[in-house]
């Protein structure tokens, strides 16, 4: 087992530290069906300035993943890319590192710790870097397709207080990361009550996404305390949407440095 610099830790913890903005893109392995297609068309993304790329969802497939990992590197160029696993067999040492997920937000034990068991010794000997991240849901009572595989309810927008406590409890279990997420194809992100409350509260990189399909809600998310926002749906029905927010993503971090 080689053991892998801790290249994107350390990113995301430039992030929080600097106040600087990220941008990552999801990939469904599911909707990637024609990867030679899919390496034709996003050629250009090794250059675009995404911070990450992940790549993963909330089905248990893996009939295709390590394609869709190794389609991804074709891609990436020096892009970090990052295993956002729906399961224990969503896995490829083809990656940079894994999102080492627990699903805090809910009571099911599977999903809090069944399937980190089962995945621990094969990401141990992917040697691949590992970052241990409390996994939240929050939106507004939408059962989004990570709410009935892991059959969990989210935590509702309107129970910030709740989402504060929850996120502590995962802060204080030693977990690195946060990630809040409204789920695929939400309507309503992670409201930014919610955001504000667990940045004010703990101090780690803050990983927000779901329901992020317009230029209002990516601000409002970066406003509200987002160290790095995830986008996924949304690139896939309109390329130019990366485009766009990566543009403004340039002009947040450059306007820090104005002030």
């Amino acid at each position: 087992m080689k053991k892998q610099p801790k290249r994107i830790s350390n990113l995301l913890k430039d992030l929080h530290k600097t106040r600087r903005k990220g941008l990552a893109w999801l990939i469904d392995p599911d909707k990637l069906s024609d990867t030679q297609h899919f390496i034709s068309k996003f050629q250009w993304v090794k250059d675009s300035g995404l911070e990450l790329i992940f790549v993963g969802g909330s089905h248990l497939s893996k009939d295709n993943f390590q394609s869709v990992v190794e389609a991804i590197r074709k891609i990436a160029g020096k892009i970090p890319v990052v295993i956002f696993p729906g399961s224990q067999m969503q896995l490829s040492d083809k990656a940079d590192g894994i999102l080492f997920l627990s699903l805090i937000s809910g009571r099911n034990p599977e999903f809090l710790i069944g399937q980190q068991v089962a995945a621990a010794p094969i990401v141990l000997s992917m040697g691949i870097e590992v970052l241990p991240t409390a996994y939240l849901l929050v939106n507004d009572g939408e059962i989004t397709s990570v709410h009935a595989i892991s059959q969990t309810l989210p935590i509702p927008n309107s129970k910030p207080q709740l989402a504060k406590a929850t996120a502590l409890a995962g802060h204080f279990l030693g977990m690195k990361y946060l990630f809040l997420d409204a789920g695929s194809g939400a309507k309503t992100p992670v409201s930014t009550e919610v955001i504000r409350l667990i940045k004010k509260s703990i101090s780690s990189p803050l990983i927000v996404g779901g329901g992020i399909d317009s230029m209002e809600k990516l601000k409002s998310g970066f406003d509200a305390g987002a160290d790095l926002i995830v986008l996924g749906n949304t690139i896939e029905k309109d390329p130019d949407f990366l485009a766009e927010v990566l543009d403004y993503k340039i002009w947040y971090n450059l306007s820090l440095n104005v002030n």
